[in-house]
């Protein structure tokens, strides 16, 4: 029997909405027969399920999210390259017989074409992580510039390497109504994560491994970075790849295709 696949690009981006629209008449309705009392308080919960559904990571609130595989491996996510540390990450992953999947910015990756097709080289996935990672209004982008982010990086990824990815990373982990429909057309599915530990930001490789580790368990996909500016990632990297290597996880790639 062929197993379910992990790979869930959206079926209904626009979904969502018919029932923001039924919400907010309901809402409506109630006001109208209960008076303020009641329809303000509703009224401000359902902005707030919205608002919900666009700023945390793992909601499925607007389309499918993967934030965890099947099985007993694990999944290594690396964002926001191609960068100064990628050829150092590569040559670490070789070196413990790991792979990883590069969620790649689409203007980083066409400044640096040797790097993209040296990851695609090594055995390494490549994702979308949108064209220009706006990462203060990423949140906010309207349909046509959500559109552009998705779609402008997908074909500057499939120019460089001639393959065209098959996950999506959104900025910052935030999701709003307008994704999913450009991930729909390029049969993108999005991929949150299981474990993190704000490597992006954050400089303590102690206390960012530590963070990690709690959830590093069988199926986990863990979300590093790379090129951050207190140049720490790659530090932080070879000390997860220990971490997995002393409780006998593997770092694989998911079959997006199974």
């Amino acid at each position: 029997m062929r197993a379910m696949s992990v790979h869930r690009p959206p079926r209904r981006p626009q979904l969502w909405l018919p029932v923001l629209i039924a919400s907010q008449l309901l809402v409506a309705l109630v006001w109208w027969r209960l008076g303020w009392t009641v329809g303000l308080p509703l009224l401000l919960a359902s902005h707030a399920i919205c608002l919900w559904g666009v700023l945390a990571p793992a909601s499925r609130l607007y389309g499918p999210v993967l934030t965890r595989l099947p099985g007993k491996d694990v999944w290594l996510t690396i964002d926001d390259g191609p960068s100064d540390d990628t050829r150092a990450l590569l040559d670490l992953l070789d070196a413990h017989d790991a792979k990883a999947t590069f969620f790649l910015v689409g203007e980083r990756a066409a400044a640096r074409p040797d790097l993209v097709r040296e990851i695609a080289a090594r055995g390494h996935g490549i994702g979308n992580h949108s064209q220009t990672h706006p990462q203060a209004r990423f949140w906010a982008l309207g349909p046509a510039r959500m559109r552009r982010e998705v779609l402008d990086c997908q074909n500057t990824l499939r120019t460089i390497t001639g393959r065209a990815p098959a996950w999506f990373r959104s900025v910052v982990g935030h999701t709003n109504p307008f994704v999913h429909a450009p991930l729909r057309e390029a049969g993108l599915a999005r991929v949150g994560w299981s474990a993190r530990g704000f490597d992006a930001v954050k400089a303590d490789v102690d206390a960012v491994v530590a963070r990690i580790e709690a959830d590093l368990a069988p199926g986990a996909i863990v979300l590093l970075h790379e090129g951050a500016k207190h140049g720490r990632n790659v530090a932080m990297v070879e000390r997860v790849l220990a971490r997995m290597q002393a409780k006998g996880l593997r770092a694989t790639l998911p079959d997006a295709s199974a």
